[in-house]
């Protein structure tokens, strides 16, 4: 199984109860497709380069986590759910290639 970063962008007014509560039913999908989830970290509030238009309202700050999963290589097509999701402004989900993906070869 494939080990992938979900990375979350959540509107500010969302209090610490509705990011629990995003992260727990992420976490509970994972586990239902026997993946696990290995790292949840918070990056608390960030400032945005620009602001992201929703219905309610442009934002210029959002809350970041990060939560990092290793899940089969077909779990990213379910993830549509999140689109319905108002409290969220943006999400994306990188696939980690480890820490020795780009390594250069010396030439001599």
């Amino acid at each position: 199984m494939p080990l992938y970063d979900f990375v979350v962008m959540v509107k500010p007014a969302v209090d610490r109860r509705g990011l629990v509560e995003l992260m727990k039913r992420m976490g509970e999908r994972v586990y239902a497709r026997n993946g696990v989830v290995t790292n949840i970290k918070s990056f608390g509030r960030v400032n945005l380069a620009y602001g992201i238009k929703k219905r309610d309202g442009r934002f210029f700050e959002g809350q970041m986590m990060q939560m990092s999963i290793m899940v089969p290589p077909e779990f990213p097509k379910e993830l549509n759910f999140l689109n319905k999701d108002e409290k969220l402004l943006r999400w994306m989900l990188i696939k980690n290639r480890g820490s020795n993906w780009a390594k250069v070869t010396k030439e001599t």
